[in-house]
């Protein structure tokens, strides 16, 4: 199983996260790439360390969003959406090679990978953009989502994506964050949905409803308060159940 989390979410002066403790858990970096959060000196630096560790690198691509942090719902035009990915990609690209490796996977980041997962138009648009960089580039996104679809329908690799420390609705998309309980901080909580998804491949939506989501990775979020600890204690729970922990682009 991957475990991966979202990197590189600072902003000059302002800083999110600690990317260098996650880095040593998390076997994939999303990592922003300027238009919801990072900057070329962040980008720099967190694509130097991953590399150091081994870890893979991935795009987090997003809306020019970076007052809302990528999260507020933008009307964004296909042609100009897939140019914004393609960009996305390029800028990272050239610091992941100046640190000795490449970007490998591109994930959707907030209202970017919501909209994308069930409208066909965005969902086309971002797949478009990655193909243009690279087609052999692999998409991190839901099981089933519209990502998958057009990414299935352009000829290049989909991997399941699901969140230990978010709850899902019963159609099995994410809680909004407008709504209470819908980001999980009880590690003990968070540690034992990692393993039920590992081990199983399905998660209890917050109605009770039993999902199947047949993560290839799961993902903590590197903002969530106490991230690091939730990202150990996960990395712990799949070790004591005996669940192999490694890249899902290394597994492909």
């Amino acid at each position: 199983m991957d475990l991966n989390s979202d990197l590189g979410e600072g902003f000059g002066a302002w800083k999110m996260g600690d990317d260098d403790a996650m880095l040593d858990i998390v076997t994939s970096a999303n990592v922003a790439c300027g238009f919801h959060a990072g900057d070329p000196s962040v980008m720099r630096r967190v694509c130097e360390r991953a590399a150091e560790r081994g870890v893979v690198i991935g795009a987090h691509v997003a809306y020019r969003d970076l007052a809302g942090f990528g999260r507020r719902a933008m009307d964004v035009a296909p042609a100009d959406l897939a140019d914004d990915v393609l960009y996305q990609i390029g800028a990272l690209d050239a610091f992941a090679r100046a640190a000795g490796t490449s970007v490998r996977y591109v994930k959707p980041h907030g209202a970017l990978y919501n909209t994308a997962s069930v409208d066909p138009e965005q969902a086309a648009a971002v797949v478009e953009g990655i193909r243009r960089f690279r087609p052999e580039l692999a998409l991190l996104c839901p099981l089933g989502s519209e990502m998958a679809r057009q990414a299935e329908k352009a000829g290049f690799p989909a991997y399941a994506e699901a969140f230990a420390d978010r709850a899902y609705t019963p159609e099995g998309l994410l809680v909004s964050r407008k709504l209470p309980g819908a980001v999980l901080h009880d590690a003990d909580e968070v540690a034992s949905r990692a393993v039920t998804m590992a081990t199983t491949g399905k998660v209890v939506a917050a109605d009770g409803t039993e999902l199947a989501l047949r993560p290839h990775s799961l993902c903590v979020h590197g903002d969530t308060p106490g991230a690091v600890e939730l990202a150990r204690r996960i990395r712990a729970g799949l070790d004591a159940s005996g669940v192999h922990i490694g890249s899902f682009i290394e597994a492909a």
